[in-house]
């Protein structure tokens, strides 16, 4: 079958790292990561189920990995060689359509009886990622045992799969992973007395759709750096969109502050990182109101950031990572209503797999949001 898999070659990697750093997404052509034709996974166990991609996303995390700028945090935890997708929407040999669940926690791992996460209904949290019956893997896509959506089939345990509703299309039903993330991290923010969203990639755009679905009714301030980021975060439900070289003064202004350097002496009571990086957690720490609450959606580097702030006006930083189930079942719901499937902007195929993953990198500049792979004319898709 067709794959596209990420091996462990210390050289490519590190040329993918030098190239990506200049150029966004350049690590696919230089990096460790190549087209092949490898055997299908076995399915470890009772349980397991094959699945036959359609559409599987391209996310910021499968960039960061690509382009070699992922933590080495996650070397434990990740087993090579390993096909990347997690966003996967796709048929099981019988003909249901499933959207991938891509967490592999303890059910699909075969450990008996779970950790206290499983059971106490955070998954996300799960304490068994790399034992168990399979490799280690945080997900799907990252685990050499499952195999992952950027090929014409892997490996998932039934428990991973929920149907997909016959109303969604393919494009919608890809934008439910995605979807979860940012319920679970809008989920955490709901109650905040004002709230600022940085970024306005896909994540960003999910995160300010999942805080009106889930009732928020305050403030609601993102920032964007391009014309159709900002006309879409208006969409979906942010009440103003600033650059992100703005945001202190709108800040300033809303929140009638004063300033004393470049901190805010207030701010909001909330803000949703959906980028990482040094920058945007600087930015997000000098916006907030003592007591104020920064939480990282997008997913982190290795960063050099002065803490001082986070002493003097006791700030709270912290992570929003995937879903629990509930998530899961508000993101359909969500990717129905906010009709999230036109943020599909463009689809390749596996073989023009540099371009996709150049578009993806470089998609604010491009006037795209969520790049993905289509697999539904692959030859090798059906056996």
């Amino acid at each position: 079958m067709k794959a596209l898999l990420f091996e462990r070659k210390v050289a490519k990697y590190a040329a993918a790292a030098v190239a990506g750093r200049f150029v966004p997404g350049k690590g696919a052509a230089v990096g460790p990561i190549s087209l092949q034709d490898i055997d299908q996974p076995e399915l470890p166990a009772s349980g397991w189920v094959r699945v036959r991609p359609r559409l599987s996303g391209i996310c910021g995390s499968d960039l960061a990995t690509i382009d070699g700028h992922s933590s080495r945090y996650f070397e434990p935890i990740v087993s090579f060689p390993f096909v990347p997708g997690h966003e996967v929407v796709g048929d099981l040999d019988d003909g249901t359509r499933v959207v991938l669940v891509p967490i592999l926690t303890c059910v699909p791992r075969g450990i008996d009886p779970p950790c206290a996460q499983c059971t106490g209904g955070q998954p996300n949290g799960c304490e068994r990622v790399a034992f168990g019956h399979i490799e280690p893997g945080l997900q799907t896509g990252f685990c050499e045992s499952t195999g992952g959506g950027w090929s014409t089939a892997f490996a998932a345990h039934e428990s991973q799969l929920i149907k997909a509703p016959d109303d969604l299309s393919d494009e919608a039903a890809v934008m439910v992973e995605p979807a979860a993330c940012a319920i679970h991290a809008a989920g955490l923010a709901k109650n905040g007395r004002s709230i600022v969203v940085l970024g306005a990639g896909t994540i960003g755009q999910l995160t300010i759709a999942a805080l009106r679905h889930l009732g928020y009714e305050g403030s609601l301030t993102a920032t964007a750096r391009h014309p159709h980021q900002r006309d879409l975060a208006l969409q979906l439900g942010a009440d103003r969109v600033a650059a992100p070289t703005e945001l202190s003064r709108v800040v300033r202004a809303q929140e009638h502050a004063m300033v004393v350097g470049d901190q805010l002496t207030a701010g909001v009571s909330d803000v949703l990182d959906c980028i990482g990086s040094a920058e945007s957690i600087e930015q997000g720490l000098r916006v907030l109101e003592p007591g104020g609450h920064h939480r990282l959606v997008g997913m982190p580097g290795v960063t050099s950031l002065d803490l001082t702030p986070v002493w003097h006006r006791e700030l709270h930083i912290g992570g929003s990572y995937a879903y629990t189930p509930t998530d899961f079942a508000a993101a359909v719901e969500l990717v129905r209503t906010a009709d999230l499937g036109r943020l599909v902007t463009a689809t390749y195929p596996l073989a023009r797999y540099r371009e996709a993953i150049d578009h993806a990198a470089n998609a604010g500049t491009r006037g795209a949001v969520k790049i993905a792979f289509d697999l539904r004319n692959e030859k090798e898709r059906n056996r």
